[in-house]
């Protein structure tokens, strides 16, 4: 259903929908729609009415799924905890048919209400944003010390957070590395950059020069690292938590109290869990709601013609020029999760015994898997265009490798959450 809607096969997709929820749910759905949706990048959602109402579905589903581990939607786990979470009415786990149905709501998700700021900045309106996510992290990081606790190998190895990074990486019947999402989108392909094309042999051993900015990690040697160091069974070492582990905000609604105060509030828990390694659950999030913004990840198309981007080959040097940068609403959510979450958490881990000496590997090679498997960057292999594929692989590395000199984005915010570091 998913490959049908993004080529445009819309009634069909909506037709089989129609067949699924039927047959899972003993439900007549009709008058559906499935959303043209920029975020929904593994997913479909949309709405369908019945006669007890409207809702809102959303349909889940990762290549080689059933060969995965672990379990999806378990959005009890989350409201037993204390998160404000939206409950589904009805849920399928099967393989393949992993759909969660709510009864509609008229709010925005706050993916929506962010992008509206990026491309038209409201003060008034960025302050309430602002305001939403301190309360939210504040509740978040409150959950996360409550539930923090030393766990096994084997109960890392057993949250369904790792379908989001290392079960990227390998054979999901062989566990071979390379291979699933990194062989099928990079592996042996052609890159097409504006003024430059290079094979992946020769780009994964480049070393990205990036406004001037050198890098000391290549892309290949990245996702070896990755590879080594995001194991599952590894990640037991900063403990675990209860957490959504996948809370981009095409996943939270932007909503007010009674009091007309802006809340946020979780769904679609897909992979959330008890257990999840502390060091991951708040990667996704962070670079997939500040740093995949403005435009360039799930607007390509956009970014290609607002943002500019060349690349030139020196030696073993990729030399990137972009006046691409994050929007003033990211840069001011990056400083909450810097402040209100990042840095408090950290400081817990280390006073539990429970910080990893090479913590910022783990965020960075995390935040490095965001962008390169989620979707795939290349141009003309999916949405991309030389533009973003360029942009998007700098970004990439940028967050994955520290500089061989100077400071960039990345480096401050790790420097401003390091505990070792606060006075």
């Amino acid at each position: 259903m998913r490959a049908l809607a993004r080529v445009g096969d819309i009634e069909i997709a909506a037709e089989r929908l129609a067949a699924l929820l039927a047959d899972l749910f003993q439900i007549a759905p009709r008058d559906i729609v499935i959303n043209q949706d920029r975020y929904s990048l593994n997913s479909l959602n949309g709405f369908f009415v019945t006669d007890d109402g409207e809702f809102f579905f959303k349909f889940h589903q990762e290549e080689g799924e059933e060969a995965m581990r672990g379990e999806y939607y378990r959005a009890d786990i989350l409201a037993r905890a204390g998160l404000p979470v939206d409950q589904p009415i009805l849920t399928s786990v099967l393989p393949g048919e992993q759909i969660l149905v709510y009864r509609r709501r008229s709010d925005p998700r706050f993916s929506d209400v962010l992008r509206q700021l990026d491309l038209d900045p409201d003060t008034a309106a960025e302050a309430e944003a602002i305001a939403a996510k301190r309360r939210l992290s504040a509740h978040v990081l409150d959950v996360y010390r409550q539930t923090l606790h030393p766990i096994t190998q084997e109960q890392a190895a057993a949250e369904p957070i790792h379908r989001l990074f290392h079960e990227r990486l390998i054979d999901p019947v062989s566990d071979h590395y390379p291979g699933g999402r990194l062989a099928s989108f990079y592996i042996d392909k052609d890159f097409a950059f504006p003024g430059l094309t290079l094979p992946w042999a020769k780009l994964k051993d480049c070393r990205f020069v990036v406004n001037g900015v050198p890098y000391r990690r290549t892309l290949g040697s990245l996702f070896d690292e990755a590879n080594s160091r995001l194991a599952p069974e590894r990640l037991a070492d900063a403990g675990g938590v209860t957490a959504h582990g996948d809370a981009h905000n095409a996943n939270v609604w932007y909503g007010h109290d009674e009091q007309g105060a802006p809340l946020l509030s979780f769904f679609d828990p897909a992979f959330a869990g008890e257990h999840v390694p502390t060091l991951l659950a708040e990667v996704k999030t962070t670079f997939h709601n500040m740093l995949a913004h403005p435009l360039w990840l799930y607007d390509p198309d956009e970014a290609g013609t607002r943002f500019k981007a060349e690349a030139r080959l020196q030696g073993r040097d990729l030399i990137v020029t972009t006046d691409f940068a994050p929007s003033r609403i990211r840069l001011a959510l990056l400083a909450v999760k810097e402040q209100d979450l990042w840095k408090p958490l950290l400081a817990t881990l280390k006073e539990r015994g429970l910080l990893p000496p090479d913590w910022r590997r783990v965020v960075r090679l995390g935040l490095f898997l965001c962008p390169t498997l989620v979707m795939n960057l290349r141009a003309g292999a999916g949405n991309h265009n030389p533009v973003s594929s360029l942009i998007g692989l700098s970004i990439a590395v940028s967050v994955g490798s520290e500089p061989e000199s100077g400071e960039d984005l990345i480096s401050r915010f790790l420097d401003a959450i390091d505990p070792d570091r606060q006075g």
